[in-house]
C-alpha cells in the first residue's frame, strides 16, 4: 500500500484520481473517516477525528490511500506532497477557506509538518517528496508510479519553504 499525504490544497484528491484514471486503486481517506468523527473544532474549522483509532482499523489495500493524514498508516511506500506557500495559499483562497484556516495549513506547509510526521513515522527507504508546484496531476503520478516500481529512490528534504516564514507569509 502506498499512502499520498500532504497538507490541504497540495493536490492530493487530484492525484488519486488520476492514479484511479489509470487504473490503480484508490481510497480517499475522506470516504473512511465518517465513523471516527468525535466532534468540530469551530475555532479551526475543522472536524475532530480518532486518527489513532482509524489508523488502528483501516483495512490495507493493494492500491493507494490518498489523505491528509495517509502517513499515520502503515505502508510500503509514502508520498509527501508539497506546494509552495503562496501557491497553496492561492489554491486555499479558490475553495473558499476561512482566512485563520488558509494561514494555520500554509504555516503547517512551510514548516513541513506533513513531511515532519511521515519521517517519524516511516523509514527513509519508503519516503518520496514531490513539489505539486506549477505542475498538473499527471506529473506527479508518472514519479509516483516511478516510486512505486523501484525505478526512482526515495528522496526527501531538498525542498526549503522556510523564507516564507520568514518573509511573514
Amino acid at each position: 500500500m502506498c499512502g499520498i499525504t500532504g497538507t490541504p490544497g497540495t493536490g492530493k484528491s487530484m492525484v488519486g484520481d488520476e492514479l484511479a484514471r489509470r487504473g490503480h486503486t484508490v481510497v480517499h481517506l475522506i470516504d473512511t473517516v465518517h465513523p471516527y468523527i468525535i466532534g468540530d473544532d469551530e475555532e479551526r474549522d475543522t472536524q475532530i477525528i480518532d486518527v489513532d483509532r482509524w489508523a488502528e482499523e483501516f483495512v490495507p489495500v493493494d492500491g493507494f490511500v490518498e489523505g491528509h493524514f495517509a502517513h499515520r498508516l502503515s505502508c510500503d511506500r509514502i508520498v509527501v506532497l508539497r506546494c509552495r506557500p503562496d501557491e497553496l495559499k492561492a489554491r486555499l483562497t479558490k475553495r473558499k477557506y476561512r482566512t485563520k484556516k488558509i494561514r494555520e495549513n500554509v504555516e503547517a506547509e512551510a514548516l513541513d509538518v506533513c513531511l515532519i510526521e511521515t519521517v517519524e513515522m516511516h523509514p527513509a527507504s519508503h519516503i518520496l517528496e514531490l513539489d505539486t508546484t506549477g505542475h498538473d496531476p499527471s506529473h506527479s503520478v508518472d514519479r509516483i508510479e516511478q516510486f512505486v516500481k523501484g525505478e526512482i529512490p526515495a528522496l526527501f528534504g531538498t525542498i526549503d519553504w522556510s523564507g516564507f516564514v520568514e518573509a511573514g507569509l
